[in-house]
C-alpha cells in the first residue's frame, strides 16, 4: 500500500521506532505494508500497519529492515512526518543504548527523562522554517504519561526497570573514546546513544507524546574491567532486550488513553511565531499533518 497524502482523519493511533522483528508480536493482526511518501524524503522503511489490543498501531524500523542505515543517515523529519500523516499521537522507542552508571546493568531498562545534546545535525531536527517560525518548549523533552505506563508495565513484567535519567546523543557511527566516556559519566550522564533526541525534538513539534525504552547493552568503554563496546559484543543483549521490549509494548497499548489531550498534544499551542496571516501557502502545505488544527489566514 502507498501513501502519498496525510490522512489525519483516522482514529488516533500508536507508533512504534525500533529494530525491525518488534512488530512480531502475538496479537498483531491484519497487518499491512505502507509506504509513504513525504515532503522531506523517504522514510527509514515502509510502515506495517495493523491492529493490537483494539488499537491502531504502527511499526517502523528505525535502520530500515536489515539495519542498513548509520545513525547519520537516518531521515528523522521523515520518519516523524510519516508516522504523523498516519494519525499517530503517541509514539514508544526502543533503542539500544550504554551504560554511564554502575547500577545500569546490560539488559537493564532505562526510561529517560532528560537529554543531552552532542549532535552536528541539528538543522535536521525541525520541521520548522521556511516562512513558518516555532520554538517548542522541551525543558521535559519526553512524555511523563507515557513514560510512567511503561514504567509500570515494566515492573509487572519483572523487569529492571530505572524510571528516569539523562540520554546523552553522540553521532556515532563509531563508539565513544574512553576520554569521552569518562567525560560523559563523570558529568553525571546516565545512558549514551546515537539516535534518539531527534526523534523526541521532533515528536513534541508533530504534537505527539514520545517515550524512549533505553535497552541497555554495554557499559561504553569506561568500565576497564569489562570488554570495550564493540558491535559483536553486544548482539546477545540486544536479542535479550528486544523480547523485554515486546512484552512492555504488548502490555503498554492497552494502557494508552484513546483520546490525545496530554500536555504534549497541544506543544504548539505557545510555539509557533510567525502569524498565520504571514505563512507561505507552500509551507503550510508542507507541515499540514501537523498543522492543520491552525488554518492558514484566508
Amino acid at each position: 500500500m502507498s501513501v502519498s497524502n496525510h490522512t489525519n482523519s483516522a482514529a488516533p493511533a500508536i507508533g512504534i521506532i525500533g529494530g525491525s522483528g518488534l512488530y512480531e508480536i502475538d496479537g498483531f493482526e491484519n497487518t499491512e505494508e505502507i509506504t509513504i511518501d513525504t515532503p522531506f524524503g523517504p522514510p527509514s522503511d515502509a510502515v506495517i500497519g495493523g491492529n493490537f489490543a483494539g488499537r491502531r498501531v504502527y511499526f517502523l524500523p528505525r535502520h530500515a529492515r536489515g539495519h542498513k542505515l548509520l545513525p547519520t543517515e537516518l531521515n528523522h523529519r521523515a520518519n516523524i512526518w510519516a508516522l504523523r500523516s498516519l494519525n499517530v499521537r503517541w509514539i514508544i522507542c526502543v533503542t539500544a543504548v550504554g551504560s554511564l552508571q554502575e547500577e545500569y546493568h546490560p539488559r537493564d531498562i532505562v526510561l529517560p527523562d532528560q537529554f543531552f545534546d552532542r549532535t552536528s545535525q541539528r538543522r535536521d531536527h525541525t520541521f520548522f522554517g521556511k516562512g513558518i517560525v516555532a520554538h517548542i518548549a522541551f525543558s521535559d523533552p519526553l512524555s511523563d504519561g507515557l513514560r510512567q505506563i511503561l514504567a509500570d508495565c515494566g515492573k509487572k513484567q519483572g523487569l529492571t526497570i530505572h524510571n528516569g535519567g539523562t540520554y546523552v546523543n553522540m553521532d556515532g557511527p563509531a563508539f565513544s573514546t574512553r576520554a569521552e566516556s569518562e567525560t560523559n559519566r563523570k558529568l553525571g550522564f546516565d545512558v549514551i546513544g546515537m539516535t534518539n533526541l531527534a526523534e523526541a525534538k521532533l515528536a513534541r513539534e508533530a504534537e505527539i507524546a514520545l517515550a524512549t525504552l533505553a535497552m541497555i547493552t554495554d557499559y561504553d568503554c569506561w568500565k576497564v574491567e569489562e570488554e570495550a563496546v564493540n558491535a559483536h559484543a553486544v548482539v546477545e543483549h540486544l536479542q535479550a532486550n528486544a523480547i523485554s521490549a515486546k512484552k512492555i509494548i504488548a502490555a503498554a497499548i492497552a494502557q494508552i488513553p484513546e483520546t490525545p489531550d496530554w500536555p504534549e498534544h497541544r506543544s504548539l499551542d505557545t510555539a509557533l511565531f510567525t502569524g498565520r496571516e504571514l505563512w507561505p501557502e507552500e509551507s503550510y502545505q508542507r507541515l499540514a499533518p501537523i498543522l492543520e488544527r491552525f488554518s492558514p489566514a484566508d
